[in-house]
């Protein structure tokens, strides 16, 4: 091996050693948009404290703005209000030392397959219903029910100790800001129908049945219980308008990330159509253009081999 091709070679290696650190950690490394695209929903108010625990990692604290994603575990602080809307405009208001699963979201704008999944694992969570309930299928979860929501506005309780049966969680129906009332259905675990709330102010209790089942047993609120809800359910609302605005903004810029992500180079080939063809021969890859013969200057001036 020649000396200049050696040296060569060893320059190309250092070149490689240098960059592959960067070229591995910027592989890693998600990019915003792949970060927006993973995104669920987002903290449109926060009063207090909150965190969220994800991936089984540490608690981290929220704030206003922060995204939410699937299996987030969200968690009020004590005297707090956590308000989360989602993608489809569903808006949840976790109550003081409430505490919640997002165990599913899944929201395509126009879509017919939608999907939420909430697990309230204690305290009390204030709900609006969103695309998801009128295009899909939203249900929250507790320890011993499971509840089919249908477009509408909800309170659900589920106090210290009620997964061993010493409390009771109950679940309320209330009309949406415009007046409008939809259904709760609420089955057991087993997927069990125990009945159903179509009035506003409504409600049911969990308690142990016949058997070791739950069973709903409907219930009227009492006056200061109702007073309460109204106050819960008016703060609900309020958020809810923050942050349908939120969740509009992010429909938008999707919108228009989306013709980025689809863009092609100017000549890479589309599948199943024609390849573009570049106007300027000569930037063409792999295409010689044909060599021109060269002029000799006249041989007039020039000795021919004859000369004496």
């Amino acid at each position: 091996m020649q000396r200049r091709e050696f040296i060569t070679l060893l320059g190309c290696a250092a070149g490689w050693q240098l960059s592959w650190p960067f070229q591995a950690r910027a592989q890693t490394l998600a990019s915003p948009t792949q970060a927006t695209d993973n995104q669920v929903g987002q903290v449109a108010t926060l009063q207090g404290s909150a965190t969220v625990t994800r991936n089984n990692a540490a608690a981290v604290a929220l704030k206003v703005s922060d995204p939410v994603y699937r299996r987030d575990v969200l968690q009020a602080g004590a005297n707090s209000l956590l308000s989360v809307t989602f993608d489809d405009e569903t808006t949840l208001n976790l109550n003081a030392n409430a505490r919640l699963t997002v165990d599913n979201f899944v929201y395509q704008e126009g879509g017919g397959s939608n999907a939420a999944l909430f697990n309230v694992i204690r305290g009390t969570v204030a709900f609006v219903a969103g695309q998801a309930a009128k295009t899909g299928d939203m249900k929250f979860t507790t320890a011993t029910a499971s509840l089919g929501i249908r477009g509408t506005t909800g309170v659900i309780e589920v106090p210290d100790g009620a997964a061993g049966g010493t409390t009771e969680p109950r679940i309320k129906l209330y009309p949406d800001a415009d007046g409008r009332v939809g259904r709760i259905e609420v089955f057991d675990r087993q997927g069990g129908r125990l009945g159903t709330l179509t009035q506003g102010a409504s409600a049911f209790a969990l308690r142990p049945g016949l058997g070791g089942r739950i069973a709903a047993v409907p219930f009227q609120i009492p006056p200061q219980e109702a007073a309460r809800d109204r106050s819960v359910v008016q703060r609900l609302f309020a958020s809810h308008n923050v942050g349908r605005q939120m969740a509009i903004q992010r429909r938008q810029q999707r919108r228009q990330n989306q013709p980025r992500q689809n863009n092609q180079r100017p000549n890479q080939q589309r599948p199943g159509g024609p390849q573009q063809q570049n106007r300027n021969p000569r930037q063409q890859p792999f295409q010689q253009q044909p060599r021109q013969p060269r002029e000799r200057p006249p041989r007039g001036n020039r000795r021919g081999p004859n000369r004496p």
